[in-house]
């Protein structure tokens, strides 16, 4: 008979199978060279504890009875490697530096999690595609997550070999001058965030500090105290929003020394919080740059207004001891300014389809010699359950353009647009996947992502959860697949009447009554699977209603459409009912995760479907 196939998460780079299985002893010993290594010792033993084997752990080699050998070994030639071998009654992992030995570890505990104490016979050569491989969260829009949230997807990233964490700021950090920015957003405190960075130093994970420094600083400019700084103070419109909206100031004016100085301070208090040595400026859609109070410098200068706001940030950002990131979005649209950017700046080449980030911009930063990430997606924001395909033909697109223009790092990132109505499970697809990605495009393009979830994100005995995130994460395409950054039903939450009609009467592809049933039946179909899955973790019954709220969500707003078409059996009051049941079991997984600090400003986007099921 053929052996069984192995499913890691992330696959590595070279497994070859041994003959054979190795049978874990009852009494055995973990030997570790150095003490340095005590906490990967310690994560192989209580997943060793986990099928019933209590080895202890030791320093040195002098001992008869090792069952795992755990050692820095300078053989191993690229950093953050590791050579796992099971083998004739033992286990060595042999890494190139601790966190080599660390991902040894994390590869061999889900071997146990899979074998228990039968093991089969292998050895793997394993080491990562980009050094550095991380995870972006948005906690600013509006949803900030508890520190037990924090702590428990730290340790499902880093079993997955993640080793960067970015947490999105905007004014979710405590901030002690600025007291009124963050009072009702529930922020994290400096002493949460110094206990952050040491929980992700000893899982090999790099806490790096975030706070946007031109754009998106809405939370802050709509006190009279930071007013005078807003480049339209006034507001502004985008053309793709409602007509006649107006948006509240979100971007600084850049030629005001004040923005520059508020900056400064918040990177003075901000930055001894972190170990890490890089900082992320963001810079990412200052909407209103140009239009404003500098318009006039913009029409005679162009981007180099915008490359001169950069080129200050990175003075400070040098002269406190960092290394300098930024979103890349601006500059890319200025080629002629890259080779004027400071060669240890890193932008950040973002991009959320599924062809994104493009070739061209890889090729550009390459070609002017500066260090660059690209940043993917997980798809989750504006969609609910998340956008499958679409997702993970953008963390795969991401790696294969960064490794092939020599990106040294892959951010994934997870976003909170429009109320950051979308629960934590479904992003579990677009994490692991992109761990994937990120260590080896080559050995992970076909990884069976359901199998892996079920594995290692949702660890579901009945190997039923994978593939309804999956499914589920798919159903956007039976609506309008290329809606760009979203599924078009949960945008429809969002928009008023006289809009949704028009927007589905698309002439290439209309949105159609019988689309909108089918949709409904493929949710409920999918949906309907739920209660099969056996969860062995305390998180499943989370998960579970995670899922459900989001399905309940996706059908409301199919729903709501067939109301607006005269197509619904249902009364407004009915659905008015039903939306107020969502709303009520919104709040409740919330505050499962996260804090109460945003929670009305995410709720109260469902007010205006009340007010419409009320006119009727």
């Amino acid at each position: 008979m053929p052996e069984k196939s192995l499913i890691l998460l992330p696959m590595p780079r070279q497994l070859n199978r041994l003959a054979g299985t190795v049978k874990l002893p009852v009494e055995a010993l973990i030997a570790i060279a150095s003490p340095q290594l005590l906490f990967e010792a310690k994560t192989a033993q209580q997943a060793l504890e986990a099928v019933g084997l209590t080895w202890p752990i030791v320093a040195g080699e002098h001992y008869e009875n090792i069952g795992l050998q755990l050692a820095i070994d300078d053989t191993v030639p690229i950093a953050e490697g590791y050579a796992l071998r099971i083998e004739n009654g033992q286990i060595v992992i042999h890494g190139a530096d601790a966190a080599g030995v660390y991902y040894g570890v994390c590869t061999l505990c889900q071997l146990i999690q899979q074998h228990a104490t039968t093991l089969p016979a292998l050895a793997i050569e394993d080491f990562p595609d980009f050094p550095a491989r991380g995870v972006m969260l948005d906690v600013s829009r509006d949803r900030v997550p508890k520190m037990e949230t924090l702590y428990a997807l730290i340790d499902k990233l880093a079993s997955w070999k993640a080793n960067q964490l970015q947490l999105y700021m905007e004014h979710a950090f405590a901030y002690q001058n600025h007291r009124e920015v963050w009072a009702e957003a529930s922020p994290f405190t400096g002493q949460e965030i110094l206990e952050l960075d040491a929980y992700c130093r000893q899982r090999h994970i790099q806490l790096v500090p975030n706070q946007n420094s031109l754009g998106h600083v809405e939370r802050w400019l709509k006190f009279p105290r930071y007013l005078p700084l807003a480049e339209k103070p006034e507001g502004f419109s985008v053309s793709w929003d409602l007509p006649g909206k107006i948006r509240p100031p979100s971007t600084l004016n850049p030629l005001d020394p004040g923005s520059l100085d508020l900056i400064y301070g918040l990177y003075d208090e901000l930055l001894p919080h972190f170990t890490s040595r890089l900082l992320n400026v963001g810079g990412d859609e200052p909407w209103e740059l140009g239009k404003g109070k500098s318009q006039a410098a913009v029409e005679e200068r162009g981007g180099r207004v915008y490359l001169e706001y950069l080129l200050k940030l990175h003075e400070k950002v040098a002269a406190r001891g960092h290394q300098m990131q930024f979103w890349g979005d601006i500059i890319v649209k200025y080629p002629d300014l890259v080779p004027e950017l400071p060669t240890d700046a890193v932008p950040m080449l973002w991009g959320y389809e599924a062809s994104d980030p493009p070739e061209s911009e890889c090729a550009m930063m390459a070609a002017a010699g500066l260090e660059f990430y690209v940043c993917p997606g997980t798809s989750t924001w504006n969609s609910l359950a998340g956008r499958t395909d679409n997702a993970m033909g953008n963390l795969r697109t991401a790696a294969t353009n960064g490794r092939q223009y020599g990106a040294t790092g892959y951010l994934n990132t997870e976003w909170g647009d429009n109320g950051h109505w979308q629960p934590l499970a479904p992003t579990y697809l677009g994490f692991a996947f992109g761990a994937a990605m990120s260590w080896c495009v080559t050995a992970n393009t076909d990884l069976d992502i359901p199998t892996a979830l079920d594995l290692y994100a949702f660890q579901d005995k009945a190997g039923v959860m994978g593939r309804l995130a999956y499914d589920l994460g798919n159903v956007y395409q039976l609506i309008d697949p290329h809606r760009h950054n979203g599924n078009l039903l949960v945008y429809s939450l969002q928009t008023p009447r006289q809009f949704i009609l028009e927007a589905m009467d698309k002439p290439d592809q209309p949105i159609t009554v019988e689309k909108l049933r089918n949709f409904i039946k493929q949710i409920d179909e999918i949906i309907g699977r739920l209660p099969q899955a056996q969860f062995a973790t305390e998180e499943g019954p989370l998960v579970s209603a995670e899922y459900q709220q989001a399905a309940n969500l996706l059908r409301h707003a199919a729903k709501r459409v067939l109301w607006l078409f005269g197509e619904l059996d249902q009364s407004p009051q009915k659905l008015a009912e039903e939306l107020r049941q969502l709303v009520e079991q919104q709040k409740i997984n919330w505050l499962a995760r996260h804090r109460v600090g945003g929670l009305n400003d995410s709720i109260q986007r469902f007010e205006f479907l009340f007010e419409e099921y009320r006119q009727g």
